[in-house]
């Protein structure tokens, strides 16, 4: 329906994945059907679209939030949400005639208009020179599952999705591994939850660590694994992946008091 590849083996061309085509993509894996039901409430008898006023309407009466002062945060005007329109709207006939079909409603919806941190907060804008201990942290527990607690499958591609995503914080439950190869594995004890192999997350790890962010990551490590081999191979592992990456000594700049 959106025109992409849809073979096991096919790839989609970076240029070619554009926003547009994203959202039509969106919306066929994630049908919203009760967006079309708040649109038919609004929608105007003569056509399927919104007009300026129904727009404003929903903007002032079903978005807004009613406890807000209006003189810090007044309505929307009818020429702000014309450019709203004009902003969202793919059908620019539509739009120059004020406007908006569903499509162009969806759209608004998931704009930036409609993010639930504002735009101006995603900015850095804070001090960044303080000690780790004055600043939440993004982090993630029991990064390695999939799924429940109790019969979750365990992936090592969470903890690359998870730092690609922002995080800085993840969790690693060792245990001592019973292959014949003697492999510290991570898994959530005594559970039924599958078990995926150490050296595997850590090579994951230091492959997405820094990609989209520069602050350190910290590794949580829970380890259960009495065994002094294994506990000697996940030593090793730490120190030969991640090399000069792994802090192991005091900053000499920062030195612990």
């Amino acid at each position: 329906a959106c025109g992409l590849p849809s073979g096991r083996n096919d790839s989609i061309p970076q240029e070619n994945f554009t926003p547009d085509v994203f959202q039509a993509f969106l919306n066929n894996m994630c049908p919203r059907p009760e967006i079309e039901g708040i649109f038919s409430e609004y929608e105007r008898k003569g056509g399927p679209y919104l007009t300026v006023d129904q727009m404003t309407d929903f903007i002032n009466s079903k978005q807004r939030d009613p406890r807000l002062n209006e003189i810090l945060y007044p309505p929307m005007k009818q020429d702000q949400v014309q450019l709203l329109i004009e902003k969202y709207e793919p059908n620019e006939e539509l739009a120059k005639r004020g406007h908006i079909s569903i499509d162009g409603f969806k759209r608004y919806l998931s704009g930036d208009e409609n993010g639930v941190i504002p735009l101006e907060k995603l900015d850095l804008s804070e001090d960044m020179t303080q000690p780790m201990s004055h600043y939440f942290i993004n982090s993630s527990h029991n990064t390695y599952l999939t799924a429940g607690q109790l019969a979750g499958y365990s992936s090592v591609e969470m903890y690359r999705q998870v730092l690609l995503a922002g995080c800085r914080c993840v969790e690693l439950d060792c245990w001592k591994g019973r292959s014949t190869e003697e492999e510290p594995v991570i898994t959530h004890g005594f559970t039924m939850t599958t078990e995926i192999c150490f050296k595997e997350v850590i090579e994951a790890i230091n492959e997405c660590a820094f990609k989209t962010s520069p602050y350190p990551v910290i590794l949580s490590f829970e380890n259960h694994v009495d065994s002094p081999k294994q506990q000697a191979k996940m030593a090793e592992y730490c120190r030969s992946i991640f090399g000069d990456a792994l802090l192991i000594e005091d900053l000499e700049k920062y030195p612990l008091e």
